[in-house]
């Protein structure tokens, strides 16, 4: 089957965009007429969540525009796998390589090791950092500030229905504390949040921590909610998209669902749940900044490199909050 429709994508010489299915790694044909340039390698960590599929999309296209072919790497939330990803790259000479690890830990042996190799490389949405700076160019969301918008849609969902002196009001932060990039998103959530809705007793403000996946996101939010009985009513938040979505799945799970208030971070899984049900899903707002951005943007910055040019150490995509009543204005075709 893989082999008929990449053939099929030559003969098209379409945009080639293929993702692995129990391999890892699997390579694009390239929509550029005549000699390419190189191969740009796009390794991602959970290259199975929807976030990623369409940030490698957009890499994908932004690599073909310029005359690049494009390989689309899954790591699998493993260091294994993503080491493996980075040997490939160098073995088959990439031109460069764009990446979201799924282990900040290993960022200098990857800036290091690439760097031996000649090889340039861009970190999409979690730094390659080391001691809090960043050994490579980052593209990625305003993590802090994002955050913030969430916490003051929050702050006002609670004002305008004087929920804040309410005992059995409670607010859950999913949180990612082993991801740079996600740690500024709850905080400036808690920030906002508390900062808006002093009267807001933060005895009834909670923590789970998880791993950016919705089933793992299931888990701590089930527990939190599980731990705390006299919370009836449950508003909540989070480091990610998968997260949100977790905890949505286990207030249903519970019961808890219909008094809840769950406010996304992404909003590409908000889409699902509010064509699906429209206003009546839990999931009430989400902020939405899209995937492809931060994808264009990573291979734009990397083929800038590849010029010659000076490129930021940072590039940051912010959000605009949307609801069930103004997603599909807002997000356009990332709406369907």
């Amino acid at each position: 089957m893989k082999k008929a429709l990449t053939i099929l994508l030559v003969l098209a010489c379409s945009l080639s965009f293929v993702f692995a299915n129990g391999s890892s790694e699997t390579a694009s044909t390239s929509a550029v007429q005549g000699e390419s340039k190189g191969v740009i390698y796009g390794i991602y960590k959970a290259g199975d969540q929807t976030w990623f599929i369409d940030e490698g999309e957009a890499a994908a296209a932004a690599a073909n525009e310029a005359g690049y072919e494009f390989i689309y790497v899954d790591a699998k939330m493993s260091p294994e796998e993503y080491l493996r990803a980075i040997d490939n790259a160098i073995a088959n000479n990439a031109a460069g390589v764009v990446t979201c690890t799924p282990d900040q830990t290993l960022s200098r042996a990857v800036v290091d090791t690439l760097g031996a190799a000649n090889i340039p490389v861009v970190a999409a949405d979690d730094a390659l950092e080391e001691n809090g700076e960043k050994l490579a160019p980052w593209v990625g969301i305003n993590a802090y500030v994002i955050g913030e918008a969430n916490g003051q849609w929050l702050a006002d969902y609670v004002k305008e229905n004087n929920l804040a002196t309410d005992e059995s009001v409670g607010l859950l932060i999913m949180t990612m504390d082993t991801v740079s990039s996600c740690v500024p998103r709850a905080e400036g959530e808690y920030d906002k949040f508390t900062a808006e809705c002093p009267e807001f007793s933060t005895d009834r403000i909670f923590f789970a921590d998880y791993d950016g996946t919705t089933d793992k996101g299931y888990t701590a939010a089930d527990a939190v909610f599980t731990a705390h009985p006299e919370i009836t009513t449950w508003l909540v938040t989070g480091a990610n998209e998968e997260g949100t979505i977790g905890a949505l799945r286990a207030l249903e799970q519970a019961g808890k669902a219909d008094n809840a208030c769950v406010v996304g971070l992404g909003a590409y899984m908000a889409k699902d749940e509010w064509n699906a049900n429209g206003a009546d899903s839990a999931m009430k707002a989400s902020a939405y900044f899209p995937a492809s951005a931060v994808g264009r943007g990573s291979v734009e910055v990397l083929i800038a490199m590849l010029n010659g040019e000076e490129v930021p150490m940072e590039t940051a995509v912010d959000a605009v909050v949307v609801t069930p009543e103004t997603y599909k204005e807002v997000m356009g075709s990332d709406a369907e």
